[in-house]
């Protein structure tokens, strides 16, 4: 036991007992539940950011459903907070664009540099006691054994890459790259106006969103078609910078529900 501590507390293998340590307290407290598994660098679309479901102000008015500042998430409802493009649905960027360009992306970056960590101290640990063994006539100088020691400190790293690349492989397939919901989902799908009245600066609709659930979203007209409560619309367009959608008259045929239905 004391010869173990000795290598795991010496050159190199204590450079990645440390950061190990690290890695065994955070997933120590994901399962106490104190922290999320993706870390706390990982950003999710919550209710009350900007562009909230059902925001401050009366039904229909300018501020309120999709769109609105502070929205305050409503059960059952979409949630549309996270931005187009965003931390969840833009290209990678940070440490999880450097893990991709690397080939270790498609995984939880907590996932991929716990692997790399883990791996490396095993490797280090391995090369450092293989280095420890040679005594007698097969013993190195001192010069040499240090030689040693660094050539294990580098190359315990790029081990673990090697054994971490090939482990994400078919981690991915627990971990599929799922598109956070986005406004431009609805485009394309009719809605039931919810006020009495659409103008080209005023009126709301509720539509469902592709997974089943319903949203509130601000809808606005260019022409002077009449629309009145419970009459159904196509949302043709969405307007990025008013966080709006153009509507035109659509009846649903036979009378069916509109919520299902994509054009």
């Amino acid at each position: 036991m004391g010869e173990f501590t000795g290598v795991v507390l010496a050159f190199p293998t204590v450079v990645f007992t440390g950061a190990l340590v690290a890695v065994v307290a955070f997933w120590g407290l994901v399962l106490a539940g104190g922290a999320g598994a993706h870390g706390p660098w990982h950003h999710h679309g919550t209710a009350g950011g900007h562009g909230g479901t059902g925001g401050h102000g009366a039904p229909g008015e300018a501020h309120g459903g999709v769109g609105g500042h502070g929205g305050h998430g409503v059960g059952g409802r979409h949630d549309l907070s996270v931005p187009d493009g965003g931390p969840d649905g833009g290209a990678p960027h940070g440490g999880a664009g450097l893990l991709a360009a690397a080939g270790l992306g498609g995984v939880p970056v907590t996932v991929v540099l716990s692997l790399l960590v883990a791996f490396a101290w095993f490797l280090s640990l391995a090369g450092s006691a293989a280095v420890r063994a040679l005594t007698g006539a097969d013993a190195p100088s001192a010069p040499v054994r240090a030689l040693l020691y660094a050539a294990v400190a580098a190359a315990a790293p790029a081990g673990s890459w090697c054994a971490t690349w090939v482990l994400v492989r078919p981690l991915r397939r627990l971990f599929p790259d799922v598109r956070p919901p986005s406004r431009a989902d609805f485009t394309g799908r009719v809605c039931v106006i919810r006020t009495g009245r659409v103008t080209a600066h005023f009126g709301q609709a509720e539509v469902a969103a592709p997974d089943g659930s319903t949203a509130v979203v601000q809808v606005r007209q260019h022409g002077d078609d009449t629309f009145t409560a419970g009459s159904t619309a196509l949302l043709y367009d969405y307007d990025p910078e008013g966080e709006f959608f153009w509507v035109a008259p659509f009846d649903v045929p036979g009378g069916a529900s509109p919520d299902p239905l994509t054009v």
